[in-house]
């Protein structure tokens, strides 16, 4: 089962399960869960091939439903569940084949679509870094700012560093050959009925009008709203507008 982080105690609100993005982790979203913890009990799950989770040799949409089923299947009642970036398409194929076990879906900053960009040279960039003599973060972070341009990434990748034992906590390997599934969305006839929060950043380009009706045919209740100078990341742009209109739209 998925390595689960948990923030407070099961209350009469239902839980709240997050699932990160692509290289992320549960530990990144400790601050927000936290947060919303003092409501409703809040679990972040690391996705197979990150964190502390198992790695395994497939990482397709099915399988990483599966995975969150597994964990609401342990936890023994529905849970909202908000889903971030390859975390927002494996918690929507988990509404559509389980809708039993989603009580609310949020999903943030992607669409049930396939995307023609590519992932691959991040993994790239964390390969070359020579992890030898590495001591601290900052040692790894002067070697992988020369190949990634942009200092928010530098430090979003190197969360998933293991310092002690010199690695990459993200089954980079199955990442790189499973990258078209990833960027992919697998073919759905089932539809989820339920509340649906399709929450953008407003200078993002990952949801656009032209993907709506697709949205719409997936989930015919889907709400849409945007966070004013937020692109991707928004949840850690805009940490506190982001944690707000959770707030609004489960409460």
């Amino acid at each position: 089962m998925l390595n689960m982080i948990s923030h407070g105690e099961p209350t009469d609100q239902p839980g709240l399960l997050i699932a990160h993005g692509l290289y992320g982790s549960g530990r990144n979203w400790g601050v927000i869960a936290k947060r919303l913890s003092d409501t409703r009990q809040v679990v972040a799950v690391d996705m197979r091939n990150h964190g502390q989770s198992d790695w395994t040799g497939t990482h397709a949409y099915p399988d990483l439903a599966d995975d969150l089923a597994e964990v609401l299947a342990h936890l023994d009642r529905p849970f909202d569940v908000m889903g971030h970036s390859m975390g927002g398409k494996a918690a929507m194929v988990l509404a559509l084949k389980r809708p039993d076990l989603v009580n609310k879906l949020i999903v943030a900053d992607i669409s049930p679509v396939s995307y023609s960009h590519s992932q691959l040279p991040y993994i790239t960039a964390m390969r070359s870094v020579d992890l030898s003599g590495i001591e601290k973060r900052s040692d790894a972070a002067a070697r992988l700012e020369q190949l990634v341009d942009d200092p928010q990434l530098v430090s979003f990748f190197l969360q998933s560093l293991d310092i002690k034992n010199r690695r990459w906590t993200l089954n980079l390997d199955t990442l790189e050959r499973e990258m078209p599934k990833i960027m992919a969305f697998p073919e759905m006839s089932d539809r989820y009925d339920g509340p649906a929060l399709f929450l953008s950043g407003a200078l993002s380009e990952y949801v656009q009008p032209d993907h709506r009706p697709e949205i719409k045919r997936l989930f015919p209740r889907a709400q849409f709203a945007k966070i004013p100078g937020a692109e991707h990341w928004l949840h850690a742009q805009k940490p506190r507008e982001f944690e707000a209109a959770i707030r609004a739209w489960l409460g």
